[in-house]
Protein backbone atom coordinates (compact mmCIF):
# COMPACT_ATOMS: atom_id res chain seq x y z
CA UNK A 1 0.00 0.00 0.00
CA UNK A 2 2.72 2.17 0.94
CA UNK A 3 4.88 1.98 -1.95
CA UNK A 4 1.65 2.27 -4.17
CA UNK A 5 0.68 6.04 -2.58
CA UNK A 6 4.16 6.72 -3.53
CA UNK A 7 3.79 5.48 -7.24
CA UNK A 8 0.30 7.69 -7.46
CA UNK A 9 2.39 10.29 -6.06
CA UNK A 10 5.23 10.02 -8.51
CA UNK A 11 2.60 9.31 -11.61
CA UNK A 12 0.59 12.80 -10.59
CA UNK A 13 3.77 14.74 -10.61
CA UNK A 14 4.73 13.40 -13.86
CA UNK A 15 1.59 15.05 -15.13
CA UNK A 16 1.30 18.33 -13.62
CA UNK A 17 5.17 18.66 -15.37
CA UNK A 18 3.71 17.25 -18.51
CA UNK A 19 0.61 19.61 -18.61
CA UNK A 20 2.73 22.39 -17.42
CA UNK A 21 5.03 22.61 -20.20
CA UNK A 22 2.76 24.38 -22.98
CA UNK A 23 1.99 26.66 -20.24
CA UNK A 24 5.52 27.64 -19.65
CA UNK A 25 6.58 27.69 -23.61
CA UNK A 26 3.01 29.86 -24.23
CA UNK A 27 4.45 32.13 -21.45
CA UNK A 28 7.59 32.83 -23.03
CA UNK A 29 6.26 33.45 -25.92
CA UNK A 30 4.44 35.77 -24.98
CA UNK A 31 7.28 37.86 -23.81
CA UNK A 32 7.34 39.38 -27.31
CA UNK A 33 4.05 41.13 -27.38
CA UNK A 34 4.62 43.79 -29.89
CA UNK A 35 2.79 43.65 -33.56
CA UNK A 36 3.53 40.83 -34.74
CA UNK A 37 4.44 38.78 -31.55
CA UNK A 38 7.82 38.25 -31.98
CA UNK A 39 7.13 36.09 -34.97
CA UNK A 40 7.74 35.31 -38.59
CA UNK A 41 4.62 35.58 -40.98
CA UNK A 42 2.87 37.23 -44.04
CA UNK A 43 4.39 37.31 -47.59
CA UNK A 44 7.25 38.13 -49.88
CA UNK A 45 5.54 37.27 -53.23
CA UNK A 46 7.89 34.20 -55.09
CA UNK A 47 10.39 35.18 -52.72
CA UNK A 48 8.41 34.33 -49.45
CA UNK A 49 10.35 30.55 -48.98
CA UNK A 50 13.55 32.62 -49.95
CA UNK A 51 15.80 33.94 -46.44
CA UNK A 52 16.45 37.94 -47.42
CA UNK A 53 19.79 38.35 -47.81
CA UNK A 54 21.79 39.07 -44.75
CA UNK A 55 22.77 42.81 -43.89
CA UNK A 56 24.83 44.75 -41.46
CA UNK A 57 21.68 45.17 -39.93
CA UNK A 58 20.77 41.34 -39.35
CA UNK A 59 23.96 39.55 -40.00
CA UNK A 60 22.03 36.46 -39.52
CA UNK A 61 19.63 34.31 -41.64
CA UNK A 62 15.86 35.39 -40.91
CA UNK A 63 13.56 32.94 -39.62
CA UNK A 64 11.55 31.05 -42.31
CA UNK A 65 7.28 31.88 -42.36
CA UNK A 66 5.34 30.62 -39.79
CA UNK A 67 1.82 31.97 -41.37
CA UNK A 68 1.51 32.38 -45.11
CA UNK A 69 -0.96 32.60 -47.49
CA UNK A 70 1.61 31.74 -50.32
CA UNK A 71 1.81 28.50 -51.17
CA UNK A 72 5.86 26.72 -51.82
CA UNK A 73 6.67 27.11 -55.45
CA UNK A 74 3.16 29.26 -56.47
CA UNK A 75 3.29 32.82 -57.02
CA UNK A 76 2.73 35.10 -53.76
CA UNK A 77 -0.45 36.50 -53.13
CA UNK A 78 -0.04 38.69 -50.32
CA UNK A 79 -3.17 41.21 -51.66
CA UNK A 80 -5.76 37.81 -51.36
CA UNK A 81 -7.61 37.87 -47.36
CA UNK A 82 -7.56 34.67 -45.95
CA UNK A 83 -9.24 33.59 -43.28
CA UNK A 84 -7.57 33.62 -39.89
CA UNK A 85 -4.84 31.57 -39.77
CA UNK A 86 -3.84 29.10 -37.16
CA UNK A 87 -1.12 30.04 -35.24
CA UNK A 88 2.23 28.44 -35.05
CA UNK A 89 5.42 28.98 -33.33
CA UNK A 90 8.77 28.04 -33.57
CA UNK A 91 7.73 25.17 -30.54
CA UNK A 92 4.50 23.85 -32.15
CA UNK A 93 5.62 20.48 -32.71
CA UNK A 94 7.08 20.51 -29.22
CA UNK A 95 3.98 21.41 -27.59
CA UNK A 96 1.90 18.65 -29.51
CA UNK A 97 4.84 16.09 -28.47
CA UNK A 98 4.31 17.17 -24.84
CA UNK A 99 0.55 17.04 -25.21
CA UNK A 100 0.49 13.50 -26.45
CA UNK A 101 2.37 12.25 -23.98
CA UNK A 102 0.39 13.95 -21.42
CA UNK A 103 -3.02 12.37 -22.96
CA UNK A 104 -1.04 9.10 -23.13
CA UNK A 105 -0.22 8.48 -19.75
CA UNK A 106 -3.64 10.43 -18.83
CA UNK A 107 -5.21 7.79 -20.86
CA UNK A 108 -3.16 5.11 -19.62
CA UNK A 109 -3.78 5.77 -15.92
CA UNK A 110 -7.58 5.63 -16.42
CA UNK A 111 -7.59 2.30 -18.21
CA UNK A 112 -5.86 1.07 -15.28
CA UNK A 113 -8.39 2.45 -12.99
CA UNK A 114 -11.09 0.96 -14.95
CA UNK A 115 -9.61 -2.22 -14.73
CA UNK A 116 -9.19 -2.15 -11.35
CA UNK A 117 -5.09 -1.67 -11.29
CA UNK A 118 -4.55 1.31 -9.96
CA UNK A 119 -3.83 4.72 -11.35
CA UNK A 120 -0.06 3.42 -12.48
CA UNK A 121 -0.41 -0.30 -13.20
CA UNK A 122 0.27 0.39 -17.25
CA UNK A 123 3.95 1.77 -16.48
CA UNK A 124 4.89 -1.59 -15.07
CA UNK A 125 7.26 -0.55 -12.33
CA UNK A 126 9.03 1.87 -9.49
CA UNK A 127 12.02 2.00 -12.45
CA UNK A 128 9.86 2.42 -15.08
CA UNK A 129 7.71 5.12 -13.90
CA UNK A 130 11.10 6.73 -12.22
CA UNK A 131 12.44 6.57 -16.15
CA UNK A 132 9.08 8.26 -16.76
CA UNK A 133 9.40 11.44 -14.52
CA UNK A 134 13.65 11.44 -15.44
CA UNK A 135 12.26 11.83 -19.16
CA UNK A 136 9.84 14.42 -18.79
CA UNK A 137 12.46 16.81 -16.26
CA UNK A 138 15.06 16.24 -19.01
CA UNK A 139 12.46 17.44 -21.81
CA UNK A 140 11.73 20.17 -19.60
CA UNK A 141 15.29 21.26 -19.09
CA UNK A 142 15.99 21.13 -22.71
CA UNK A 143 13.38 23.51 -23.50
CA UNK A 144 13.95 25.90 -21.06
CA UNK A 145 17.98 26.06 -22.28
CA UNK A 146 15.93 26.43 -25.80
CA UNK A 147 14.54 29.18 -24.96
CA UNK A 148 17.16 31.13 -23.23
CA UNK A 149 19.72 30.09 -26.33
CA UNK A 150 17.07 31.52 -28.34
CA UNK A 151 16.58 34.77 -26.70
CA UNK A 152 20.37 35.36 -27.03
CA UNK A 153 20.92 34.55 -30.17
CA UNK A 154 18.22 37.37 -30.62
CA UNK A 155 19.17 40.21 -28.40
CA UNK A 156 20.01 42.92 -30.14
CA UNK A 157 23.40 44.58 -29.34
CA UNK A 158 22.84 47.96 -26.91
CA UNK A 159 21.53 51.06 -28.61
CA UNK A 160 23.71 53.73 -29.31
CA UNK A 161 22.89 57.31 -28.28
CA UNK A 162 20.26 59.42 -30.39
CA UNK A 163 21.23 60.83 -33.43
CA UNK A 164 24.17 58.29 -33.66
CA UNK A 165 25.30 57.39 -37.36
CA UNK A 166 23.74 54.66 -38.87
CA UNK A 167 25.25 51.65 -40.84
CA UNK A 168 24.68 51.30 -44.69
CA UNK A 169 24.74 48.55 -46.52
CA UNK A 170 28.49 47.16 -47.26
CA UNK A 171 27.29 46.97 -50.72
CA UNK A 172 27.21 50.82 -51.46
CA UNK A 173 30.03 51.47 -50.58
CA UNK A 174 29.05 55.03 -48.89
CA UNK A 175 30.10 56.17 -45.70
CA UNK A 176 27.78 56.32 -43.13
CA UNK A 177 25.96 59.62 -42.32
CA UNK A 178 25.13 61.62 -39.72
CA UNK A 179 21.46 61.77 -39.46
CA UNK A 180 19.33 59.12 -38.05
CA UNK A 181 16.70 56.83 -38.99
CA UNK A 182 16.30 54.99 -42.27
CA UNK A 183 16.86 58.29 -44.75
CA UNK A 184 20.59 57.97 -43.11
CA UNK A 185 21.13 54.01 -42.60
CA UNK A 186 19.01 53.32 -45.80
CA UNK A 187 18.28 56.29 -47.99
CA UNK A 188 22.09 56.40 -49.30
CA UNK A 189 21.61 53.27 -51.11
CA UNK A 190 19.18 53.39 -53.36
CA UNK A 191 19.34 50.31 -55.85
CA UNK A 192 21.76 48.81 -53.30
CA UNK A 193 19.93 45.73 -53.02
CA UNK A 194 21.52 41.89 -52.33
CA UNK A 195 21.86 39.77 -55.28
CA UNK A 196 18.69 37.71 -55.00
CA UNK A 197 17.22 41.02 -56.78
CA UNK A 198 18.81 40.29 -59.89
CA UNK A 199 16.57 37.21 -60.07
CA UNK A 200 13.71 39.37 -60.76
CA UNK A 201 13.14 43.15 -62.11
CA UNK A 202 15.52 45.45 -60.40
CA UNK A 203 13.94 48.12 -57.79
CA UNK A 204 15.44 51.38 -57.36
CA UNK A 205 14.85 52.92 -53.95
CA UNK A 206 14.69 56.67 -53.34
CA UNK A 207 14.87 58.40 -50.34
CA UNK A 208 11.24 59.09 -49.62
CA UNK A 209 10.38 55.53 -49.82
CA UNK A 210 12.89 54.86 -46.85
CA UNK A 211 10.84 57.92 -45.05
CA UNK A 212 8.21 55.62 -45.56
CA UNK A 213 9.63 52.63 -44.39
CA UNK A 214 10.78 54.32 -41.09
CA UNK A 215 7.18 55.91 -40.57
CA UNK A 216 5.55 52.77 -41.34
CA UNK A 217 7.46 51.26 -38.54
CA UNK A 218 5.90 53.59 -35.91
CA UNK A 219 2.72 53.62 -37.12
CA UNK A 220 1.66 49.94 -37.49
CA UNK A 221 3.37 49.75 -34.09
CA UNK A 222 0.80 52.84 -32.46
CA UNK A 223 -2.18 50.97 -34.36
CA UNK A 224 -1.47 47.61 -32.85
CA UNK A 225 -1.23 49.37 -29.67
CA UNK A 226 -4.76 51.21 -29.93
CA UNK A 227 -6.27 47.89 -31.70
CA UNK A 228 -7.27 50.03 -33.94
CA UNK A 229 -7.90 47.50 -36.91
CA UNK A 230 -9.23 50.52 -39.18
CA UNK A 231 -5.99 51.65 -39.05
CA UNK A 232 -4.04 48.43 -39.57
CA UNK A 233 -6.08 47.57 -42.33
CA UNK A 234 -4.70 50.81 -44.83
CA UNK A 235 -1.31 50.14 -43.41
CA UNK A 236 -0.55 46.49 -44.23
CA UNK A 237 -1.68 44.19 -46.88
CA UNK A 238 -4.89 41.88 -46.04
CA UNK A 239 -3.19 39.17 -44.90
CA UNK A 240 -1.04 40.87 -42.79
CA UNK A 241 -4.28 42.91 -41.50
CA UNK A 242 -6.07 39.11 -40.75
CA UNK A 243 -3.23 38.10 -38.65
CA UNK A 244 -3.31 41.18 -36.51
CA UNK A 245 -6.82 40.87 -36.24
CA UNK A 246 -6.32 36.98 -35.09
CA UNK A 247 -3.97 38.18 -32.44
CA UNK A 248 -5.92 41.04 -31.02
CA UNK A 249 -8.39 39.05 -30.85
CA UNK A 250 -6.47 36.39 -28.71
CA UNK A 251 -5.94 38.83 -26.54
CA UNK A 252 -9.11 39.93 -25.87
CA UNK A 253 -10.01 36.53 -24.70
CA UNK A 254 -7.19 36.47 -22.55
CA UNK A 255 -8.53 39.64 -20.82
CA UNK A 256 -5.27 41.50 -21.48
CA UNK A 257 -4.26 44.94 -23.71
CA UNK A 258 -0.65 45.19 -25.24
CA UNK A 259 0.97 48.86 -25.05
CA UNK A 260 3.80 50.13 -28.01
CA UNK A 261 5.18 53.40 -26.93
CA UNK A 262 8.39 55.56 -28.00
CA UNK A 263 8.94 53.41 -31.09
CA UNK A 264 12.73 54.68 -32.21
CA UNK A 265 14.73 53.21 -35.21
CA UNK A 266 18.49 52.70 -34.52
CA UNK A 267 20.07 51.35 -37.51
CA UNK A 268 18.33 49.58 -40.76
CA UNK A 269 19.26 48.78 -44.21
CA UNK A 270 17.92 47.68 -47.19
CA UNK A 271 18.37 43.41 -48.32
CA UNK A 272 16.69 43.40 -51.42
CA UNK A 273 14.63 45.24 -53.40
CA UNK A 274 12.34 43.75 -56.75
CA UNK A 275 9.81 43.87 -58.92
CA UNK A 276 7.02 41.67 -60.02
CA UNK A 277 4.33 42.09 -62.23
CA UNK A 278 2.36 45.54 -61.02
CA UNK A 279 3.74 44.98 -57.47
CA UNK A 280 7.24 46.63 -56.44
CA UNK A 281 8.85 44.97 -53.10
CA UNK A 282 11.42 46.15 -50.36
CA UNK A 283 12.59 43.87 -47.75
CA UNK A 284 14.45 46.17 -45.00
CA UNK A 285 16.32 45.20 -41.93
CA UNK A 286 15.39 47.31 -38.75
CA UNK A 287 16.97 47.27 -35.19
CA UNK A 288 14.36 49.66 -33.03
CA UNK A 289 13.95 49.94 -29.42
CA UNK A 290 10.50 50.81 -27.78
CA UNK A 291 8.17 50.25 -24.60
CA UNK A 292 6.27 47.43 -24.75
CA UNK A 293 3.66 46.57 -21.62
CA UNK A 294 0.61 44.90 -21.45
CA UNK A 295 -2.20 44.96 -19.23
CA UNK A 296 -4.95 43.39 -17.78
CA UNK A 297 -8.44 45.29 -19.16
CA UNK A 298 -10.35 44.79 -16.18
CA UNK A 299 -8.00 46.56 -13.95
CA UNK A 300 -5.25 47.80 -15.65
CA UNK A 301 -3.06 46.23 -14.01
CA UNK A 302 0.71 45.15 -15.37
CA UNK A 303 1.41 41.87 -15.84
CA UNK A 304 4.21 41.98 -18.52
CA UNK A 305 7.12 44.90 -19.52
CA UNK A 306 8.11 47.82 -18.12
CA UNK A 307 9.33 51.26 -18.41
CA UNK A 308 12.73 50.33 -19.73
CA UNK A 309 13.06 49.96 -23.23
CA UNK A 310 13.89 47.17 -25.28
CA UNK A 311 15.46 46.47 -28.74
CA UNK A 312 14.26 44.36 -31.67
CA UNK A 313 15.84 43.40 -34.50
CA UNK A 314 13.47 42.11 -37.77
CA UNK A 315 13.19 42.14 -41.38
CA UNK A 316 9.99 43.90 -42.66
CA UNK A 317 8.73 43.42 -46.30
CA UNK A 318 7.18 45.81 -48.02
CA UNK A 319 4.70 45.81 -51.25
CA UNK A 320 3.67 48.50 -53.14
CA UNK A 321 0.96 48.46 -55.69
CA UNK A 322 1.57 50.48 -59.31
CA UNK A 323 0.77 53.61 -58.77
CA UNK A 324 -0.34 53.12 -54.59
CA UNK A 325 1.55 53.63 -51.18
CA UNK A 326 4.19 50.90 -49.29
CA UNK A 327 2.22 48.36 -47.20
CA UNK A 328 3.76 46.00 -44.37
CA UNK A 329 3.67 42.78 -46.33
CA UNK A 330 5.26 40.57 -44.14
CA UNK A 331 7.50 40.66 -40.77
CA UNK A 332 10.76 38.06 -39.87
CA UNK A 333 12.69 37.51 -37.19
CA UNK A 334 16.68 38.17 -37.53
Amino acid sequence: MFLRNRLRTFGLLAVVLSLALPVMLALSSAADARAGRGGSFGSRGSRTFAPPPVTQTAPKATQPMQRTITQPGAPGAAAAAPAAAAKSGAFGGARGLIGGLAAGFLGAGLLGMLFGNGFLAGLGSFAALLGFIAQILLVVIVVRLALNWWRNRNAAPAAGPAGAPMNFDASSGAAPAARGGLGGGLGGIPGGFGAAATRTAPLEIAPEDYDAFERLLGEVQEAWSNEDMERLQKLTTPEMASYFAHDLAENKEKGVVNRISEVKLLQGDLAEAWREGVDDYATVAMRFSLIDKTFTRGDNRLVEGGDAPVEATEVWTFLRPRGGNWELAAIQQA
